[in-house]
């Protein structure tokens, strides 16, 4: 069964997931690199300690979730 355009459907829903998870890859590692960097959460510069920790912390807990959604994405079939 073809889509609009020649687009088989099965090949349409497979390429759409590897263009969200590159996309949402990418959006995770630039919004760690702007907290990081820009906002300096990632060293200890005269800031209390626990703003590096929590910056550390939630980077963890969001690629857990990153990666989560990712397995069930490619889980399905």
């Amino acid at each position: 069964m073809e889509n609009e355009r020649g687009w088989d459907s099965q090949v349409k829903k497979y390429f759409l997931k590897i263009i969200r998870s590159v996309s949402l890859g990418l959006l995770w590692l630039m919004a760690c690199a702007v907290a990081g960097i820009y906002f300096k959460l990632a060293w200890l510069h005269g800031q209390p300690v626990i703003y590096t920790i929590l910056f550390y912390a939630g980077m963890i807990v969001t690629l857990y979730f990153l990666a989560r959604y990712l397995y069930n994405t490619w889980k399905e079939g």
